[in-house]
């Protein structure tokens, strides 16, 4: 096989390639004999037809593309190896010329990676912000646990106050026409955490069970539905029943609620464990990122429109995802932020991302990180007791899966890199500007 590889501008490679004529003609051969098992000639057992009656009947150009098809990856994964091609994008054919009898001459661009010039990124001394938990924040994970296992008693004898969940019919209408989703019949709301418009949940305290009513709101500037947006509307409420909550105490009998704990005391010290934890999680998020952020400052490279796309329309999806997921039409969203906004918003975070990829990658390199598969065996077997599940079945599903066993090469190569650069940084944690954080 003889390969001439030329570099272009723009992080383009022109590949010229010849395929020796055996070569060529005995995988045309083989694609020929495949066609023919899978298809019906008339006259012919399926796979005993002659060369030139598969020809005839399926034609030419089809035999061609199984043979390229089955030809030229392992062409392609040749070349880029013993030319070291960091590939952006997979290989594009411009043209090619197959005769039987005669050497295979293909002719194909490849996007490759724009080259990273490493700069400061060991030995330096990097100030990260500490994180630490509030004084407060025990009694606030406590209380929390207490919210989790409250319970709802209806009442009566009383008016709505501003802890108390109601359940209301509510009817909204703006300049006397109904707004479209504004009905509802024994909706539950919780007067303190409401996420209607607001004013709405305000106007039903002091109000009493059985009482109907009628409240005026207006919509806000930048509420989703631009139709009512910043209008004025009313909607007439009546309560049907009235529940408050009710917190149970921070003891024994909660704390054997929670867990396998006997006592709160007990309690107290798995909630402190975790918060231990959280701030050590925290704080070496937050090197990882300083030492990361400041490689990236050193680091100057002009990333190719190409890769920046093709990483924006992923996180497009990505977010429309998201959306859809919500109940939020994507056609909202565009109509709210819009579409220019949006895009640009996309390829910003987009362009970050590559250019952290090829930043990592290239630490990688130059280190000669690497990973065998004792540690991706290891991930398989933590991601198994994470979801309780069966380490051989999760092998069986990654033998079947290229796009999973990539992932999680991925996410394993980039924790030893953070980790390269964890060791060989200095750290200086300094005081926190928010005195209490959470």
């Amino acid at each position: 096989m003889k390969v001439n590889v030329e570099k272009q501008e723009n992080n383009i490679v022109n590949v010229n390639i010849e395929v020796e004529a055996e070569v060529a003609t005995a995988e045309y051969n083989k694609a020929c004999r495949k066609i023919s098992e899978r298809v019906t000639i008339p006259g012919f057992r399926r796979g005993k037809a002659p060369r030139n009656m598969v020809e005839k009947y399926v034609g030419v150009e089809k035999i061609q593309k199984e043979a390229l098809d089955r030809l030229l990856p392992n062409v392609f994964a040749d070349t880029i190896s013993e030319h070291q091609l960091d590939l952006a994008s997979e290989p594009m054919i411009e043209d090619f010329n197959f005769t039987v009898g005669e050497p295979l001459t293909v002719s194909a661009k490849i996007e490759i990676k724009p080259e990273i010039v490493l700069k400061d990124y060991k030995g330096q001394v990097i100030e990260v912000e500490q994180f630490q938990q509030g004084e407060e924040a025990l009694e606030r994970e406590l209380n929390a646990i207490r919210e989790r296992f409250s319970t709802l008693e209806s009442v009566v004898g009383r008016a709505v106050n501003d802890t108390d969940l109601v359940v209301i019919d509510f009817a909204g209408t703006i300049e006397g026409e109904v707004i479209k989703g504004g009905t509802a019949k024994n909706y539950q709301l919780d007067i303190a955490n409401s996420s209607f418009i607001p004013g709405f949940a305000e106007q039903i305290v002091n109000k009493n069970i059985g009482e109907e009513f009628t409240i005026d709101v207006n919509f806000p500037e930048e509420y989703h539905d631009s139709t009512i947006a910043g209008k004025p509307a009313q909607f007439v409420i009546k309560v049907n029943e009235i529940k408050e909550k009710k917190v149970p105490e921070a003891n024994d009998e909660l704390a054997q609620k929670v867990g396998p704990f006997k006592t709160v005391d007990e309690l107290k010290m798995d909630i402190q464990s975790y918060l231990t934890k959280n701030v050590e999680t925290e704080n070496k998020f937050r090197a990882e990122k300083a030492i990361l952020d400041k490689v990236l400052e050193n680091i100057d490279v002009e990333l190719p429109d190409s890769m920046i796309n093709r990483e924006a329309k992923l996180l497009l999806e990505d977010v429309q995802q998201k959306f859809k997921s919500q109940g939020i039409s994507w056609e909202q969203v565009l109509e709210t932020q819009g579409h220019e906004a949006m895009w640009n918003n996309l390829r910003e975070e987009a362009s970050k991302r590559v250019k952290t990829s090829l930043v990592l990658g290239a630490v990688a390199k130059a280190e000669n990180i690497t990973i065998d598969d004792e540690e991706l065996l290891e991930k398989v077997r933590e991601i198994a007791v994470m979801y309780n599940t069966d380490e051989k079945n999760l092998l069986s599903q990654m033998s079947k899966n290229s796009n999973l066993v990539q992932s999680l090469t991925h996410q394993i190569m980039g924790q030893k890199i953070l980790k390269f650069l964890l060791d060989n940084n200095e750290v200086k944690y300094i005081e926190s500007q928010n005195s209490q954080e959470q």
